[in-house]
């Protein structure tokens, strides 16, 4: 049995938004600039010059990357060998953590939440409640993966039901260019495929949080179809020349 103090997870939480809010990932970065490279736009590659200066400047001065500091959203997996030391639920924990970090004094960050949306509309002051997903599976340990997802490409989810001979390939390239430029592209796609109507919207927010490994992939093959399928968005995705910002180019995903 493992034992863990409240205090552990909500420090934990804490350190993690503080940390994410001025700390690109190393692959998106990576991604970003081989982008960069081979673009041959020079309003693209103006734009994303833009994104990796800003990227260096706030993980250098500690500053928020993006003025809209997002809604947190959390998966959790708790060992079934995982005790809690103290009183606080799972959900206070993590609330406390989003608290904790939205307000500390060193890094204030945007809070965006609100208590009554469909009535008042007063905000929370500390970007709580966040949206948390808890999964129990074996073992001695808890795996906490957190981000901080932005009002612009949260805002362009869509959800569809297709009938079985339709192509997800072709409605995904049918409504990448309804979505406009909100979502600030060159930016990743979250695809879920099945299940109910809020299981492929979870399975599409979680596979956000997968490394960006698209390029190994092309490298070696495909070796099933969603790898497939993966590849062939992507492909026919920056095919259509929406590219960095919605300024034209090569790369949109």
């Amino acid at each position: 049995m493992t034992l863990i103090p409240n205090q552990h997870v909500i420090d934990s939480v804490a350190d993690a938004l503080q940390y994410i809010s001025y700390y690109h990932p190393l692959d998106f970065i990576k991604a970003v600039n081989e982008a960069y490279e081979r673009e041959e736009s020079t309003a693209a590659k103006d734009a994303m010059a833009q994104i990796l200066i800003n990227s260096r400047l706030c993980a250098e001065g500690k500053r928020p990357i993006c003025q809209d500091t997002g809604i947190v959203t959390v998966f959790v997996k708790v060992g079934m060998k995982v005790q809690f030391e103290g009183d606080k639920t799972l959900a206070d924990m993590i609330n406390e953590g989003v608290r904790r970090a939205y307000t500390h004094p060193d890094n204030i960050l945007r809070a965006s939440i609100l208590s009554d949306p469909a009535g008042q509309r007063k905000n929370t002051k500390d970007n709580t409640p966040a949206v948390i997903h808890t999964e129990l599976v074996k073992g001695s340990e808890i795996e906490i993966k957190i981000a901080a997802k932005g009002g612009g490409s949260e805002n362009k989810a869509k959800l569809v039901m297709l009938n079985p001979s339709d192509s997800i390939v072709d409605w995904v390239i049918k409504t990448l260019p309804t979505m406009g430029a909100g979502w600030c592209p060159p930016g990743m796609l979250g695809i879920g495929i099945g299940g109910t109507a809020e299981k492929a919207a979870v399975l599409a927010k979680e596979s956000l949080m997968d490394p960006i490994d698209i390029h190994e992939l092309r490298k070696r093959g495909p070796a099933n179809r969603i790898e497939e399928l993966r590849l062939e968005i992507m492909d026919k995705a920056n095919a259509l020349g929406i590219g960095a910002q919605g300024l034209g180019g090569l790369t949109t995903v």
